[in-house]
This record gives C-alpha cells, sequence and structure tokens, in this order.
C-alpha cells in the first residue's frame, strides 16, 4: 500500500533522510551511519519514504543504495504554495483592515 507523502514528511528522521540524499546517492548503511537508531530503523523509515516515491532505490551487488526524488516533493511544494497565497492574501486584508480602525498617530 503507497504511503502517504504528507504523512511520510510529518516524521522529523524522513525530513532528515531527505534532506541527507538531496542531491547524492548514498548506501543505505551510511544512511544509517548518520542517525543515533537503530539500522533497522532506518531501512524501516527508507521503505516508507520509497514507497510514497521520496526516496529511489537501486541495489548495485550486495549494496542497496538510495537517492532522494525531489519530483514527488515539488508536488508538495505546489500544493503548499497554493495555502500560503490564500493565507498571505487573508493576512493582508486584515492587516488592512487594522490600518483602518488606528486612530492616526498625533
Amino acid at each position: 500500500m503507497p504511503q502517504d507523502v504528507f504523512q511520510a514528511i510529518s516524521d522529523p528522521t524522513r525530513r532528515k533522510i531527505i534532506d541527507l540524499l538531496a542531491g547524492k546517492t548514498m548506501p543505505v548503511n551510511d544512511v544509517a551511519e548518520q542517525f543515533d537508531i537503530s539500522r533497522p530503523a532506518i531501512s524501516k523509515h527508507i521503505k516508507i519514504l520509497n514507497e510514497c516515491g521520496l526516496v529511489v532505490m537501486k541495489k548495485e551487488g550486495r549494496k542497496r543504495y538510495c537517492r532522494a526524488d525531489t519530483r514527488k516533493l515539488m508536488e508538495v511544494i505546489e500544493w503548499a504554495q497554493r495555502y500560503r497565497k490564500f493565507w498571505n492574501d487573508r493576512l493582508d486584508a486584515l492587516e488592512a483592515a487594522l490600518a483602518e480602525d488606528d486612530p492616526p498617530n498625533v
């Protein structure tokens, strides 16, 4: 069952894994060495990221390599941008309304 991207990035360890893999490919063991949790726990995080398309896995010989796939992150950014514009517009309108109610400085 594919994982939800938003659920996947809600975990701070998984966000750190994505940051670590941004722009480079690393063996899973090297990724695990960057964290103070067990290798099986990191493998589980990477599996979740892989299932939702945020990390791509490749096996070469006995090693498994992973890299971040930023295309899926772009979908998240585009979704968030819509709400950013919405809230910026609302806050700008609130600021303007509050400014109208402020008495002039004497």
